[in-house]
């Protein structure tokens, strides 16, 4: 049983609903972003999505596009994402970490050596977006035979043709993309995500986490209300990138994870 995996039964034990963020790695700087990290558990997030930077992240808005950038003009590297995470470890043990990002830079890396250095850094599930089920072989089926979730994307336009393959080795959780585009883009819509979490929960047998288009303790208690959890990120990182405090990003995170407990 991953982190991942204890985290939920845990949390369905307690009947509450997941709180899980988004933060890119790196922005505005290492230090920043790990000390936002750090204190992500004690504002109620659940599962924390590290994001990692590249250059070309075409399922991004502009928001999460500049911290990307910001994050690459400071350095930020896969390695260092992974020393990030592994700092994180050496204070908090238990709190799951999933990498969300693109394959070229674990592909440039190599996958068993990717794999080991993740293991390592204590990354507990993976969310690669430009990878399709038919690629399976490339990250998924290596990722969970060395112990960590392989999490996937589920939208709008996967239909009961498609669904089927799009879970069939998914773990963890599926992540329900709630509306169609880019992070950032538009706002979520609980009466049209219902419907969407059922089904897709009932093909995967797993839990249904909804992401893009929230961005208030009022939205996040909504969407929570209908699905196992909610992810925020595009509103998190908008006050990273307008310079507010760790302590007030932090209390932003918690008005969020207030409203999906309340669920």
């Amino acid at each position: 049983m991953t982190r991942i995996d204890a985290k939920f039964t845990d949390l369905k034990a307690q009947g509450k609903k997941a709180f899980v963020s988004y933060i890119m790695a790196g922005d505005p700087d290492m230090e920043t972003s790990l000390e936002i990290m750090r204190g992500l558990p004690g504002a109620g997030v659940d599962v924390i999505e590290l994001g990692l930077p590249f250059t070309d992240p075409m399922a991004d808005g502009p928001t999460i596009q500049l911290a990307g950038q910001r994050a690459l003009e400071g350095g930020m590297t896969l390695r260092k994402t992974l020393e990030m995470a592994a700092r994180f470890r050496k204070e908090d043990d238990t709190t799951p970490i999933v990498l969300m990002g693109y394959y070229n830079p674990i592909y440039s890396m190599g996958v068993e050596k990717f794999l080991t250095a993740a293991q390592g850094a204590g990354i507990d599930g993976l969310i690669i977006v430009d990878l399709p089920p038919e690629e399976d072989s490339e990250l998924c089926l290596p990722a969970q035979a060395a112990g960590l979730n392989f999490i996937r994307l589920a939208t709008p336009t996967t239909d009961d043709n498609r669904l089927p393959r799009v879970v069939q080795n998914t773990s963890g959780f599926v992540y329900y993309v709630s509306i169609t585009g880019i992070t950032g883009s538009a706002e979520a819509d609980a009466g049209d995500v219902a419907p969407e979490v059922a089904r897709i929960r009932e093909a995967s047998g797993l839990p249904v986490i909804v992401g893009f288009g929230v961005n208030t303790p009022a939205k996040s208690q909504a969407i929570a209300e209908v699905a196992d959890g909610v992810v925020v990120g595009s509103a998190i990182v908008a006050r990273i990138a307008a310079g507010d405090s760790v302590q007030d990003v932090l209390a932003f995170v918690k008005s969020l994870s207030d409203g999906a407990h309340a669920a």
